[in-house]
């Protein structure tokens, strides 16, 4: 389209009235029109001279360019790999449209929707949702520190979209076969400072046990926190197993809180993902743990903009070092 078509057409949007529905379908338009070579200059600025993803050597040399991004030759091993290579984004296509779409994941658009706003294939969207979840939740944050919230919330195991199940088939929003928490639920297990610093694990089915929390949660604990728990027992035989601090609220006898101990912060970010949950009208359990780091990457509100999800995707340890 030449300058003089553009303005013609230009004047004529101008002296249309629009209505609140065609200004929305103008703006989702406008959302998708992104310079090819913006994203592109987004992934080598955050990446870098990147070190070898196949032996970590950090000395390579320019080795030509291949679809726009610059290409490395390792002086180690001499593999040869680009600022993606090794990520979750690797080999993944059409990245003109990759801040477009990184945009329909702020706002939790449906992967139907997002393809019709991005005009892309519904399975790419769906792929597309989980590998950049997956770039993103490998960000590196801070330990937990201070006052440490812990508590477990469950999801009725799903296997949507398999094509082989090992158990009879349930009708969308089903209930479970027997009462009270089974090995037919999904354990979340979340963890919450006072700063709002948030961890979230997918431990298994059923009851979370001593030795998941310390699988979990022992890595991202400061040696001196104060842990809260609910009454179970699995926290306190964690916390004395790993020299932890542990305090308890017993929530079964009505007890919410005791003066600075609580999990008030931690249930409240439940009642939030579950929430926001109930729009995607059910997700498979083998991709809870995008769901839940997804949730936690929107309810930080630490990644604002399509560029910093894509900054974070391309080099988390980078961009997380440099918040901390």
């Amino acid at each position: 389209m030449g300058t003089g078509d553009f303005r013609f057409l230009f004047k004529a949007l101008v002296q249309l009235q629009l209505g609140p529905d065609e200004v929305a379908a103008l703006r989702e338009f406008m959302a998708t029109v992104t310079h090819p070579g913006q994203c592109l200059a987004l992934i080598e600025a955050a990446a870098g001279r990147p070190p070898c993803p196949h032996c970590a050597c950090a000395h390579c040399h320019r080795s030509g360019k291949a679809n726009g991004l610059q290409r490395y030759r390792c002086t180690g091993c001499g593999s040869t790999y680009n600022a993606l290579t090794g990520t979750p984004l690797a080999r993944l296509k059409r990245r003109d449209k990759w801040l477009a779409y990184l945009q329909c994941l702020i706002e939790s658009t449906t992967v139907r929707k997002a393809a019709e706003r991005v005009a892309v294939a519904k399975s790419t969207s769906f792929r597309w949702r989980h590998r950049f979840i997956a770039a993103v939740r490998q960000e590196r944050r801070p330990k937990l520190s201070g006052v440490v919230e812990a508590d477990e919330t469950y999801h009725l195991e799903s296997q949507k979209g398999s094509r082989r199940l090992n158990r009879p088939a349930r009708k969308r929003g089903g209930k479970a076969t027997r009462r009270g928490i089974s090995r037919e639920f999904d354990c979340i297990l979340v963890a919450r400072d006072r700063n709002k610093l948030t961890y979230d694990f997918v431990t298994g089915r059923g009851p979370v046990s001593a030795g998941q929390l310390a699988r979990h949660l022992l890595p991202v604990l400061a040696p001196d926190v104060i842990l809260v728990s609910d009454g179970a027992k699995a926290y306190g035989v964690f916390a004395r197993q790993a020299g932890i601090t542990h305090e308890s609220v017993n929530v079964q006898g009505g007890e919410r809180v005791r003066e600075a101990v609580h999990i008030q912060n931690v249930n409240g970010w439940h009642g939030r993902f579950k929430t926001w949950l109930r729009r995607f009208n059910g997700v498979a359990s083998r991709y809870l743990a995008n769901y839940t780091g997804w949730q936690r990457v929107l309810d930080a509100a630490t990644l604002t903009t399509p560029s910093h999800w894509l900054r974070v995707g391309v080099a988390p340890d980078k961009q997380g070092s440099a918040r901390s």
